[in-house]
């Protein structure tokens, strides 16, 4: 359809119902004088822009099966995906990313940036599988693709003319894994140059543990500094930050937000990961975005792994992984809620620098319709969204459970 006009929708918990128009894709003020809109009556229902997945990796998905865990440690979880890895082909690729991205957009995700591993071992079979699968869904979902060197690059001779030939064939994104080098800043500086001659945003995995000790993360500020990569830069889990003394933190964080460098934090894996060593008094371990984010940090909530040594599980909810950081955040407020929710459509969305990104005239008609009385209450009761549109088109939809009560 080309035109639709939404009757009585919600915007908030207090607003007056409202009427939303779309048209060629994009919410209009109003319609031109040829269009002949669909209606459609929301009944008070709730409409927000399309979650945003930030940090996910659609090419190691669903792999569980094929692995062996017994210490799930990070080390394990690398060592046995780089086992699985050797034997994925693009056929194999392409069916669990699918699987995953099927999942993802009945969840209400309109947009998601996934990381896709370049190395020798698998050259470049994940990142055309998942370049397939962008063109496939674009129905659906914008797929954004950031290639990194999860098996190391400066120690993996190979890798980097591979991430240059991935970014030359498309690769938007440029991504980093500075702690598998056995010199970790001058990963990041190298890749750095990399972004800066491929004209690249950059998203790191960084300081992926809960000793504070030996982070990289000042060394990622030095360099967006110096390049002038302001709102470009992304660094998923940081979880050392979460170990930090609040003084210290709180020098951190203004770095962050003076330099432009966003955090995601990852709650299913690094809960799942973190802190195996400790049997009793185990630490939360997961990025303090409540204190980032009232610093000036751009920040996000994101899903990671599915089905992997990595994350052994998970549904591809966003809703769920804002639901449980705030649950380890100790989050509860409406307004923490509100902030929560952001993690996952409206500051996933700066991270990303969507443009039009919103429900305002101008915006793309990307949207998700919840039966919920506030967008609070989305994050608080985990509720599941009735319907999804990409450019004003529906993408899905979700008939409400009916209980069948005796008599």
């Amino acid at each position: 359809m080309s035109a639709l006009h939404l009757l009585n929708v919600r915007l908030g918990s207090e607003a007056p119902l409202v009427e939303l128009r779309v048209e060629n894709g994009h919410f209009v003020s109003r319609f031109g004088t040829a269009s002949s809109p669909a209606r459609l009556d929301l009944a008070g229902r709730l409409v927000v822009p399309g979650l945003v997945e930030t940090h996910i990796h659609l090419d190691k998905a669903c792999i569980l099966g094929r692995c062996r865990l017994a210490e799930g440690t990070l080390g394990e979880a690398i060592a046995q995906t780089r086992n699985a890895k050797a034997s994925f082909t693009e056929e194999d690729v392409y069916a669990r990313g699918a699987q995953v991205l099927n999942q993802a957009i009945v969840q209400g995700t309109t947009h998601m940036r996934t990381h896709v591993e370049i190395d020798p071992g698998i050259g470049l079979t994940g990142f055309r599988a998942v370049r397939r699968l962008k063109a496939d869904y674009a129905w659906a979902v914008t797929l954004e693709i950031c290639v990194f060197p999860q098996e190391g690059l400066l120690n993996n001779p190979g890798t980097e003319s591979l991430l240059c030939q991935a970014l030359e064939e498309g690769a938007e994104v440029l991504g980093g894994c500075p702690y598998t080098d056995t010199d970790p800043v001058a990963q990041i500086r190298r890749l750095f140059e990399l972004a800066v001659r491929y004209e690249r945003d950059l998203d790191f995995h960084l300081d992926f543990d809960l000793n504070p000790n030996g982070m990289t993360i000042s060394e990622v500020i030095r360099c967006t500094e110096r390049y002038g990569w302001g709102g470009r830069v992304a660094v998923g889990h940081a979880t050392k930050l979460s170990a930090l003394p609040l003084a210290d933190l709180q020098g951190v964080a203004l770095a962050l937000a003076q330099a432009g460098v966003s955090v995601t934090a990852l709650p299913s894996t690094d809960l799942f990961l973190g802190a195996r060593e400790r049997f009793h008094d185990k630490p939360r371990g997961v990025a303090p975005l409540a204190h980032l984010h009232r610093c000036g940090v751009t920040c996000s909530v994101s899903t990671n792994n599915i089905g992997n040594p990595f994350t052994p599980y998970g549904d591809a909810s966003l809703v769920r992984q804002a639901n449980l950081f705030a649950n380890v955040a100790q989050l509860s407020t409406e307004a923490e809620l509100l902030d929560c929710l952001g993690w996952i459509s409206s500051e996933s969305a700066r991270l990303l620098r969507l443009p039009d990104y919103g429900l305002s005239p101008g915006c793309r008609a990307d949207f998700v319709v919840f039966d919920a009385p506030s967008p609070a209450a989305i994050i608080a009761e985990i509720r599941p969204p009735l319907m999804g549109f990409k450019a004003g088109r529906q993408t899905f939809e979700r008939v409400p459970p009916r209980l069948l009560m005796p008599g």
